[in-house]
C-alpha cells in the first residue's frame, strides 16, 4: 500500500475523481505542451457522464486556456478498457497538426493512471508490507500494538505533520460550512442545510442533540464541497464530509487530545487505504459503496480506536461500517454531487458512531471479516451494470435533465 498522504489530499470539491484528477491531469500534460497552439480533451464514459455536473470541464479549461484554446469532446458510451474515467489530452501546431497526445485515467480519490502496470509514470513506492486487515490485526495482538502504531512504523515521521495539517483543514471545513448560507451552486436549487442543523440540534436534550450535530457537521463539510470548496478526501470528495463529521464531535464533546485525534485519523487511513488497495474507491468502479460505505468503515474504526476498542473491535466496526453499504449505487442527479450525496454523507457519520457502539458491545469476535466485506464490495461493484455507477443515467437520476427537472 502507498502513504496515506495519497489517500488524504487537500483540494477542491466537488469531485476527487471528476474535479480533482483531471485538473491534474491537464497540469501534466500542460508541462509538456506549452508550446502548442490548441489542445483537445476526449472525456469518455463516466467523467463524460457526469463530467458537467462536477465540473470536470471547468477544472481543465482553468489549467489549458491560458495558454491556447480548448475544445472538449464528449464521449460518454465509450467506456476505455482500463477504467471508467478515462481522458485522452491532444495538443495541436497552429495548422493543426498533432504534436502530442496521451491518455490517462482518473482512478477515484484524485489519483491517476496511465493503466501501464509497473510503467505506469504514477507508480510510487510501497510503503506497507502488509496489505489486508486480517494480517495487521494479528500483528497488533501479537505486539501488543494498535493500527497506529504499525501506520507509523512503515511512513516516514512527516506523516503526524501532514495528519496535523488534514486535521486543521477537516475542522476548517466543518466551521465554515456551518456558517455559510444560501443556496448550492446548481440547477436543483438546493439549499444549505447545516446551519439550520446545526441551531436546531443545539436545543435538543443530548440524545437528540448528539445526532443532530453529527448530521450537521457532515451536512457543513458536504455543502462545502458541493460548492468548490476546500476539502479533504477521506477517500473522495464524494464522501469527505463523514469522518470529519464523527472526528469533530467526538473532539467537541470529549476531553481527547490533538494527538489522540492523528493516532484515529491514521486507523482511519489505514482502513481506506485497505480498500483502496484491495479493491476501489472510486464511484465510477464500484458504486458508492466504494465512496460513502469506506468513509463510514474509516469513521467507525477511527471511534472506536478513540473509545477504546481493542484491535478485533476495531476491525469489527469497520467491517460493519462497509458491510452495511454493500450495493450502494452511484446515481448523482443531475451529475452534481448534492443529491442524494450530502445526506448519505449525514447518514453514513451516525452509522459510523452506531458501528462504534455495536462493537464496543461485543468481544471483537464475528464471522465475517472486513477482509472479505472488501472482496465483496469490489465482486459487487463491478457486477453493478454502469448506468448505476455515476452516470447519471440509472437510480435516483434517471429521468432528470441539467435543468434540475424531470423529464415526462
Amino acid at each position: 500500500m502507498k502513504t496515506l498522504k495519497e489517500l488524504f489530499k487537500i483540494g477542491k470539491g466537488p469531485s476527487s475523481s471528476h474535479t480533482m484528477g483531471p485538473q491534474k491531469a491537464a497540469k501534466i500534460f500542460l508541462e509538456n505542451n506549452r508550446g502548442a497552439s490548441s489542445f483537445e480533451v476526449t472525456l469518455y464514459g463516466s467523467l463524460a457522464a457526469t463530467g458537467k455536473g462536477h465540473m470536470t470541464d471547468i477544472a481543465i479549461i482553468e489549467v489549458l486556456e491560458p495558454i491556447a484554446p480548448v475544445r472538449i469532446i464528449w464521449k460518454p458510451d465509450v467506456f476505455l478498457p482500463f477504467h471508467p474515467n478515462g481522458m485522452k489530452f491532444r495538443s495541436f501546431t497552429n495548422d493543426e497538426k498533432p504534436i502530442n497526445e496521451w491518455t490517462v485515467y482518473s482512478i477515484g480519490g484524485g489519483a491517476l493512471s496511465e493503466g501501464k502496470g509497473d510503467d505506469d509514470m504514477f507508480n510510487s513506492p510501497e510503503v506497507y508490507d502488509m496489505n489486508s486487515m486480517t494480517e495487521i490485526m494479528k500483528w497488533c495482538e501479537r505486539t501488543g500494538r494498535n493500527y497506529w502504531e504499525y501506520v507509523q512504523l512503515c511512513e516516514d515521521s512527516s506523516l503526524w505533520d501532514y495528519l496535523e495539517v488534514v486535521w486543521i483543514k477537516m475542522k476548517e471545513s466543518v466551521e465554515r460550512g456551518l456558517k455559510r448560507e444560501g443556496r448550492l451552486p446548481g440547477p436543483l436549487n438546493l439549499p444549505r442545510k447545516a446551519p439550520t442543523y446545526y441551531v436546531k440540534a443545539s436545543g435538543y436534550k443530548q440524545s437528540l442533540q448528539t445526532r443532530g450535530l453529527v448530521y450537521a457537521y457532515a451536512l457543513a463539510v458536504s455543502e462545502e464541497n458541493a460548492s468548490g470548496g476546500t476539502i479533504v478526501t477521506a477517500p473522495t470528495c464524494g464522501a469527505c464530509g463523514v469522518l470529519p463529521a464523527v472526528l469533530y464531535h467526538i473532539s467537541k464533546s470529549h476531553e481527547f487530545t490533538d494527538k489522540q485525534i492523528l493516532h484515529a485519523l491514521a486507523t482511519a487511513g489505514l482502513v481506506g487505504n485497505i480498500v483502496k488497495k484491495n479493491a476501489s474507491i472510486s464511484g465510477a468502479d464500484v458504486g458508492c459503496q466504494g465512496e460513502v460505505g469506506v468513509a463510514c468503515a474509516m469513521a467507525s474504526a477511527a471511534s472506536c480506536q478513540l473509545f477504546g476498542g481493542s484491535p478485533s473491535q476495531i476491525e469489527y466496526a469497520a467491517e460493519m461500517g462497509l458491510e452495511h453499504h454493500l450495493g450502494m449505487t452511484c446515481d448523482p442527479i443531475c451529475g452534481l454531487v448534492q443529491i442524494p450525496c450530502i445526506e448519505r454523507n449525514a447518514f453514513a457519520a451516525t452509522r459510523a458512531l452506531d458501528s462504534n457502539l455495536y462493537a464496543a458491545f461485543s468481544d471483537g469476535s464475528h464471522r465475517v471479516s472486513f477482509d472479505r466485506v472488501v472482496e465483496v464490495m469490489k465482486r459487487t461493484g463491478h457486477d453493478i451494470p454502469s448506468l448505476y455507477k455515476e452516470t447519471s443515467e440509472g437510480g435516483l437520476a434517471k429521468g432528470f435533465n441539467m435543468t434540475g427537472n424531470v423529464n415526462d
